[in-house]
C-alpha cells in the first residue's frame, strides 16, 4: 500500500515538474501580448491618430501662412522662427533641440507615458514641418492681407494644438509648459499660452516690424481661445484617466473649516466641511476619560 502511494506521489511530481515551465512560457506569452495590445488598442491609437493630424495642421500654419508672410508664432515656435529670420537656423532643427530639456521635465512631472507621446508630437511635427519647407509646392501670399492671414493661422494653429493637447500629447516645449502649470494652477491652458506667446512676441518685436508683430499677436489671441474651447469640450467627454487630469485644471482653493462631530459609541471623529462664515458656531468637542485618581 505504501509502495504505491509512493509510487504514486512522485508520478505526480514529475507530471508537475514538466508542467511547470510549459505553463510558465504560456503565462509570460500571455503577458506580452497583453502589453502589446494595450499599447496598440483602439482608443491609444485614435489619440495618436488625432495628435498627427493636429501637428500636420500646426505645421501648415506655420509654414504657409506665418512663415511665408512674415508673421512670427509665440513659443518655442516663435523662437526657432526668430533663428530663421535672424540667424538662417532651420526652424523644424532648432524647435526640437529647444523641446529636448523640457521633454525631460515632462517625464518627471507628468509620466513616462506622457513623456513618450510628447516625444512623438514634437517629432511629428517637425517632420511635417521640414516636409513643408522642402516639398510642398503650396504657396500662400497674403502679405496684401495680414489681417486674412492672422485669422487663418489663428484657426489653424488653435484646432491643431487644441487636438494634440486633447489627445494627451504635446508638439513641444511651450505646449508641455503650458500643461504643467495650468494643472498646478487655476489658469486655462489657453491663458497660458498666450502669456507664453506674449513674452515670445515681445522679443520678437527688437527683430521685426511692429505691423507684423502686432498681427501675429491677434492670431496668437485667436489661437489661445481655440485651445481653451477644445480642450474644455475634450475634458468633458469620457477620456482615460491620465488625459482627463492633463485637461482639467485643478480646482480653485476655498477657505474651508473643519466641524468636529464626535460619535459616543466610538473614539473616533468624523469631520465636515463649513464655511469660514460659520467659524463662530465651531463646537470643539472633546472626549475626556473620568480617572479614578480624580474621585470620579
Amino acid at each position: 500500500m505504501r509502495t504505491k502511494q509512493k509510487l504514486l506521489f512522485w508520478n505526480k511530481a514529475a507530471v508537475i515538474s514538466q508542467e511547470q515551465p510549459v505553463s510558465f512560457e504560456n503565462r509570460k506569452r500571455t503577458a506580452v501580448t497583453e502589453a502589446v495590445r494595450s499599447m496598440f488598442n483602439r482608443n491609444e491609437l485614435k489619440s495618436i491618430g488625432m495628435m498627427l493630424f493636429g501637428t500636420m495642421l500646426m505645421a501648415f500654419a506655420f509654414y504657409h501662412i506665418n512663415y511665408v508672410n512674415h508673421l512670427s508664432e509665440g513659443g518655442f515656435v516663435g523662437l526657432a522662427l526668430l533663428g530663421s529670420y535672424v540667424a538662417g537656423w532651420s526652424p523644424a532643427l532648432t524647435s526640437l533641440l529647444l523641446d529636448i530639456p523640457v521633454i525631460l521635465i515632462a517625464w518627471y512631472f507628468m509620466g513616462r507615458k506622457y513623456m513618450l507621446k510628447a516625444m512623438l508630437g514634437a517629432l511629428s511635427f517637425s517632420l511635417f514641418y521640414e516636409w513643408c519647407e522642402r516639398y510642398s509646392p503650396l504657396v500662400i501670399d497674403l502679405q496684401g492681407s495680414l489681417l486674412a492671414a492672422a485669422l487663418i493661422s489663428g484657426i489653424l494653429t488653435g484646432v491643431g494644438a487644441g487636438i494634440v493637447i486633447a489627445s494627451g500629447s504635446a508638439t513641444g516645449g511651450d505646449d508641455i509648459l503650458a500643461v504643467i502649470l495650468s494643472k498646478w494652477s487655476r489658469m486655462k491652458i489657453g491663458s497660458v499660452f498666450f502669456i507664453f506667446d506674449g513674452i515670445v512676441l515681445l522679443l520678437s518685436l527688437l527683430f521685426m516690424p511692429l505691423k507684423e508683430t502686432l498681427y501675429t499677436v491677434l492670431a496668437v489671441w485667436i489661437a489661445s481661445k481655440f485651445i481653451t474651447l477644445i480642450t474644455q469640450a475634450a475634458a468633458k467627454k469620457k477620456l482615460p484617466e491620465y488625459e482627463r487630469e492633463i485637461l482639467q485644471p485643478k480646482p480653485a482653493k476655498t477657505d474651508v473649516g473643519l466641524l468636529p462631530i464626535p460619535k459616543p459609541a466610538t473614539a473616533y471623529v468624523t469631520y465636515l466641511p463649513i464655511s469660514a462664515k460659520d467659524t463662530k458656531h465651531h463646537v470643539s468637542t472633546t472626549r475626556v476619560k473620568k480617572s479614578s485618581a480624580a474621585g470620579g
